[in-house]
């Protein structure tokens, strides 16, 4: 059995350690006995960019905001699909994740923390969001476990009735609210309608292949 070596930890803002572990080739981001992520488990978290960037194909210098920068998958996915007018805002709680980026795990980042496209801010996603006043052609939430947290009480205000509100606030109209969620929903998906969003819900594989797990991804569109 190939052991798990430990690389490093980070204090979770609020409370809670995140460890950065290696098995293998493969990289893992865990809480406890929780693995919150992994190197070869990424279908899902492209396809949240993927997706959400077809939403936008034709947006003259779109601006993206993302919610958590993970191990890179989301934000890498993103860049390939989007124009070299746009923008892109990645907002991590962490700053350890930052540091990760540019040491053990910059392979899996290649270059996408230097694209010119990038900015890259230690805040809370919440507070961005708030601050947004319809100026995001989207936002793209890879935060936590989804609605149902597991890393940080404060995340569930993103999901909350308020926390909705002013998501849509913060997009321009149209945009596109996209969130990754290890499983289904049916109370947020009510919860999403109920703020004024249309809702489309896509299945994805955790691989990028036909087999595996699957996760969910809530695309909510608010009215143009």
């Amino acid at each position: 059995m190939v052991p798990r070596i430990l690389i490093d930890t980070a204090e979770i803002p609020g409370g809670g350690e995140l460890r950065l572990v290696r098995r293998g080739d493969d990289h893992m981001i865990m809480l406890g006995g929780n693995e919150l992520m992994s190197s070869r488990l990424r279908g899902s978290e492209e396809e949240l960019a993927r997706l959400a960037c077809h939403k936008l194909a034709g947006r003259k210098r779109p601006h993206i905001l993302i919610g958590g920068l993970g191990m890179g998958f989301t934000l890498r996915a993103a860049l390939a699909d989007l124009p070299a007018d746009a923008a892109v805002t990645v907002a991590e709680l962490v700053p350890a994740i930052v540091e990760w980026a540019q040491g053990p795990l910059a392979h899996l980042y290649r270059d996408c923390l230097s694209d010119p496209r990038v900015t890259v801010r230690i805040a809370d996603v919440d507070s961005l969001i708030r601050a947004g006043a319809a100026g995001y052609d989207a936002i793209l939430l890879d935060v936590d476990n989804g609605p149902d947290g597991l890393t940080h009480a404060g995340n569930d205000r993103l999901y909350d009735t308020n926390g909705l509100s002013a998501a849509a606030a913060a997009l321009k109209p149209g945009g596109i609210l996209a969130i990754w969620s290890a499983a289904a929903s049916d109370p947020f998906t009510r919860r999403l309608r109920d703020a004024g969003f249309t809702v489309d819900e896509v299945r994805v594989r955790a691989t990028a292949g036909r087999k595996g797990a699957h996760h969910l991804i809530w695309f909510a569109t608010r009215p143009a």
